[in-house]
Formats: C-alpha cells, structure tokens, sequence
C-alpha cells in the first residue's frame, strides 16, 4: 500500500503481451502482433476479442527484416478510447505510412465492434507521428506528438474521426515540480489538461474552466491558461501572462480559488531564490 492506493498485480486471460496507455471506463486494452487482442475489465473480469488489423502482419514482417539490418526503429502503438457520443470504444492504429511501404504522410485504422471488422480513415493525419509513442486517451480523443520540425500534439475526434493539429493558443508548454509539462485547452469542453514527463507522459490533472472566471465569452476563446508552479505538492498556481488574478486549484479537493486582480501591469513568474549566483 502507498499512500491511499493500493498497489497489486494482475493475471489477464490473454497471450497479448501490450497494453494501451490508461485504461477507459475501467476497460484495459491488451493487444499482441502474434495473438488476439483484447478489451478486458479487472473488476468483472469481462473481456471481449478482436482481431487484428492490416498492419499488424506488416509489423510482424518489419519486425524480422530488422532484426536480419540490426535497425532500432520502434513499432507502432494501438490507440484505445471512447466515443463519448455514441458511448462506444475504438481501437486505433495511427503509424507513419513509408515504414510499411504505403502512400500518404500516415495510415489510421479503426475498429468497428458493431462490424467485428477494422476500416480506414480517410484522410489520416497530414503530419508523421513520433515512432514508437503510445497515445494517450482523453475526453473524448486520443493524442500523439508529431515528428515535424516543431513538434505538435496532434488530436483524433474518436466520434468524428477527424485529425488535428490545436490552435497555438490552446497548447503551453511549463515546468512544474521539476518536470517537463504540456497543457492543452479543450475548447469546445471548456477543460484544461496539464501532463507531465516523467519517462512517459501521464496526466497530472484536468481543470474545470466553467468552475473559474476564466470561462470563454461568446465566440471569442481564451487562450490557455498558463501553469505556474505547484506549492507544497497539492496546489497548481495558473494564470494568463499578464493582468490577471491568479487561479489558485487544489489538486486533492479539486476547488478554485482567486486571488484579487492585481492593481498594475503584473507578470506571473515561478521564482526561487539561490545565494549561490551572482
């Protein structure tokens, strides 16, 4: 036991040797190149097969050429979410097309289980993904890295099954708690999502932007807001980059509070003091 969580192993009743990122409504996702893939609940022990995609025989074939040219590229990651407007789950495979001989920038595939049957999406995303990252499901869609130049956090609408990239003013990059952080503002659900690196990426929290004075006026969004350090391990100090009250949310009780409007032009800067520089 650690804390108040519960640490224990599991036995699942499948060969499938991965596991999707997080788990969906209690749902784990277990999936193998080589043997049946599959949903499964911990809880009732429910579970239910599918089979595999297109790509996974390419993977398999990639897979022993690279063994045969000693290449340390890494294979693609399946994807697992929910629909939250049909309430249905998908599986997804997103890769980069040209590792596996095809056209387009990248190839996705979805499976349906009211057709026991995966399918193309068309179009699939114009930007290459990060090889071997394992996306990440939220609210609704799932999330790679892409491998551009500038890199770019790239979204798949599990009920739409549209790609995009979000708006630079929705995306911030911080340091909280000594770690690389990414917050993402999910405009039509007036949320905020902070996740943090630590060998991979996880969700720290989601903030509630209707439960704020940060809310969006009619038909012009904000942008996102800025995370500025976390005190004494429970509380997230945000803000916008100047003029604003600060957002003081307690990540074990989930409540907002707000400081006053500040009375001149202010910055908020994270700043801890060192008698050690000149």
């Amino acid at each position: 036991m650690v804390g108040a969580c519960v640490i224990r192993s599991l036995k699942f009743p499948t060969r499938s040797d991965k596991v999707c990122y997080g788990a969906c409504d209690g749902l784990v996702c277990l999936f193998s190149n080589r043997n049946p893939s599959v949903i499964f609940n911990p809880a009732t022990r429910w579970r239910r097969s599918f089979p595999h995609s297109r790509v996974q025989p390419r993977i398999i074939s990639d897979a022993r050429a690279r063994k045969k040219r000693v290449c340390h590229t890494r294979e693609p990651q399946l994807g697992f979410g929910k629909d939250k407007v049909r309430g249905t789950y998908k599986p997804v495979w997103l890769f980069n097309s040209s590792e596996f001989g095809l056209d387009n920038a990248t190839t996705c595939e979805v499976f349906d289980f009211t057709t026991n049957a995966w399918r193309y999406v068309l179009p699939a995303s114009p930007y290459r993904i990060l090889e071997g990252q394992k996306p990440v499901y939220f609210d609704g869609s799932l999330y790679w890295l892409t491998e551009c130049v500038e890199t770019k956090l790239l979204s798949f609408d599990l009920h739409t099954e549209t790609f995009q990239v979000p708006d630079p003013r929705f995306l911030v990059l911080c340091i909280l708690d000594n770690r690389l952080c990414v917050s993402l503002k999910i405009y039509p659900t007036r949320t905020q999502v902070i996740w943090s690196l630590d060998g991979t990426w996880k969700q720290m929290c989601s903030i509630d932007l209707t439960k704020t004075t940060f809310h969006d006026p009619p038909y012009f969004p904000r942008p996102a807001l800025l995370p500025i350090a976390i005190v004494d391990e429970t509380i997230l100090l945000l803000g916008y980059s100047c003029g604003s009250p600060l957002l003081i949310h307690d990540l074990h009780t989930k409540s907002y509070v707000f400081d006053s409007f500040p009375k001149m032009l202010e910055y908020p800067l994270c700043y801890f003091p060192s008698l050690f520089s000149n």
